[in-house]
């Protein structure tokens, strides 16, 4: 591959203790959490919309978790959320929340602007400045051009861990064996028309006749039948979500699935729906993993292992879909177990960087259980506090804060942890 040097005077856009990097679930979490602990923060997002995966990926339905606390109890209150079998957000484990992702979307907008922490929208990740071994800047891209923002402390929650493999951190990817990822999935919603519709392929989709025919071969969908909709999650492409020919070859393949689904729902089950809504991107489940100072395993899940240093928690079970893209996934049940703050800090490369999300220091099989939304919000919260508190305290490095007074602070923004 050919490479052209590029420098440029990149004008500072702000200076601010924490710099969050990344607008999902950990993100805004991550950013309410460094203003509840009285330090500024700025949130960049690289789309219009916060939220990720909840709002732009349309996954508008949360997994049962084993812990409905912090952040992400405040949210399910505020929305006054209850399943689709009608349970109540209290009760444990099995609370699975159908929500309105546009109104997720306005209300996160709203939490953020309360919580006092400042939002750009439409800024994508460029560069990663270090001084030795300390992250200084991270540079954007803007409307505007290109910007740079100072911080003490930075937060990857880009899923890709972007920021952190700019920084020199270590990462991994996959399945030990060959690396293969789980495939993508683009969700859709279908709408109740009350009238018979004439099911319609258009031209270059693929027809499915039977249930084993479909990209996950199986029927996978959410109704609500309040509201006669249909949140789908039955499209799959093989790929790799951070590399270009994958990312790019999913949006078209996925999409033209959604209209294959469509198709086979109209004839099978759904004679009266039509197609609402089509998220803005696809959904990617697995790219790549920071190498950090402790790297969860499949064994700390069939153990259910505790942790010293816990930064939130979580039952949801192994969940891998088939990274050859063929129908199936490997579903097993765990017991509750501790995800600690050490998955969240690289092992080497930067001292002032945190990460959260799916990118976290896990192996394939342990990250398919911990990468659902619910986590991603108890790891942001748990970033945000740490993050805090490195620069409440001068810690040198993040990783080295006092984990009784990180507890204590977690808990003073309600955060509850069970066997604790």
């Amino acid at each position: 591959m050919n490479k052209i040097k590029l420098q440029r005077d990149i004008p500072e856009l702000a200076s601010v203790d924490v710099c969050v990097i990344g607008g999902g679930p950990a993100g805004t979490a991550a950013a309410v959490a460094v203003r509840r602990c009285g330090r500024s923060v700025i949130l960049m997002e690289r789309t219009a919309q916060l939220g990720g995966m909840a709002t732009t990926g349309s996954v508008a339905i949360w997994m049962s978790v084993g812990t409905v606390t912090g952040f992400y109890k405040e949210i399910c209150q505020d929305l006054e959320l209850s399943d689709f079998l009608g349970r109540d957000w209290t009760t444990i484990p099995m609370f699975v929340p159908l929500f309105n992702p546009f109104r997720l979307r306005h209300y996160l907008n709203r939490k953020l602007e309360d919580a006092g922490a400042t939002v750009h929208f439409h800024m994508e990740f460029v560069a990663a400045m270090k001084e030795g071994g300390t992250l200084t800047h991270v540079v954007v891209m803007t409307r505007e051009g290109l910007r740079a923002v100072r911080a003490r402390q930075f937060i990857d929650c880009t899923g890709n861990a972007s920021v952190a493999i700019d920084a020199g951190v270590p990462t991994r990817s996959g399945r030990d064996e060959d690396g293969a990822t789980q495939p993508m999935t683009l969700m859709f919603m279908m709408q109740d028309t009350g009238r018979t519709i004439t099911p319609f392929l258009p031209k270059g989709c693929p027809g499915y006749d039977r249930v084993e025919d479909l990209p996950q071969g199986r029927r996978l969908y959410w109704e609500d039948k309040a509201t006669g909709t249909l949140l789908v999650n039955m499209t799959r492409v093989r790929g790799n979500g951070a590399k270009i020919e994958d990312a790019s070859r999913c949006e078209r393949e996925s999409l033209a699935q959604v209209f294959g689904v469509v198709h086979f729902l109209q004839r099978n089950g759904f004679p009266t729906y039509v197609l609402a809504h089509v998220a803005a991107q696809t959904g990617i489940r697995e790219t790549n993993q920071i190498v950090g100072r402790f790297t969860l395993s499949q064994e700390d899940l069939a153990v259910a292992r505790r942790f010293p240093d816990v930064a939130t928690q979580n039952n949801y079970e192994i969940d891998i879909h088939n990274p050859t893209g063929k129908g199936g996934c490997d579903e097993r049940k765990v017991g509750l177990y501790d995800i600690p703050l050490r998955c969240l800090v690289p092992m080497s490369g930067t001292d002032n960087l945190l990460v959260a999300g799916r990118c976290l220091s896990a192996s394939h099989v342990a990250m398919s259980s911990v990468r659902v939304m619910p986590v991603c919000f108890g790891m942001g919260q748990a970033a945000g506090v740490a993050a805090a508190l490195a620069v409440e305290h001068g810690v040198g490095h993040v990783g080295d804060i006092d984990i009784s007074v990180f507890h204590g602070r977690l808990r003073k923004q309600g955060v509850e942890f069970y066997g604790l």
